[in-house]
């Protein structure tokens, strides 16, 4: 890593990598959903203005996927983008404390909303064109490089902030500061 200079402390030296590996991925995010407008303006064109647009949309949208930041080493915070349906490994067991029938009840309950949510191509129609489902892959695509740059990013900020500790360090440790 570096050199230690009390106990524990290390300089992180992949910190020019990782700025590097941000610039790149700046960029790519934009590219991404630059990608998918013209997408999305392709199947206008295919469908017909009136069959893509805001007419189309459900009136109760639930999300696809969720940004979920976790704890990382050394208190780091992760981003991640995970879908809406997933439950994390702590939200899964049973829902009521207590014992269970194995029989179902006679009458038929009623139906909960969907744990996964629906697909959004299908406010569009069955046979969707395929600039649409690209649409959708590069918007994806886009919020996940969003959610690895502020992972990368958070990263950096604690490199340097480790640096500056350490610079300070060195100086009140070096004899002609005073």
């Amino acid at each position: 890593m570096g050199t230690p200079l009390d106990g524990g402390s290390r300089v992180p030296i992949g910190c020019p990598a990782k700025l590097r590996r941000v610039t790149r991925k700046k960029v790519a995010p934009d590219l991404k959903v630059l990608t998918g407008w013209l997408s999305l303006a392709k199947a206008r064109y295919a469908m017909g203005a009136k069959s893509v647009g805001p007419l189309q949309y459900a009136s109760h949208m639930e999300p696809q996927v969720c940004l979920h930041a976790s704890e990382a080493q050394e208190g780091l915070q992760k981003f991640k983008v995970v879908r809406a349906g997933v439950h994390a490994p702590e939200e899964v067991g049973p829902r009521e404390a207590g014992l269970r029938r194995r029989k179902g009840p006679t009458k038929t309950p009623e139906p909960e909303s969907s744990e996964a949510p629906q697909d959004p191509l299908n406010w569009f129609g069955i046979l969707v064109p395929h600039s649409l489902r690209q649409a959708q892959a590069s918007f994806r695509d886009g919020l996940q490089l969003a959610a690895d740059i502020a992972s990368l990013q958070n990263r950096i900020d604690w490199g340097r902030s480790q640096l500056r500790g350490l610079q300070e360090k060195l100086k009140q440790l070096e004899p002609g500061a005073a």
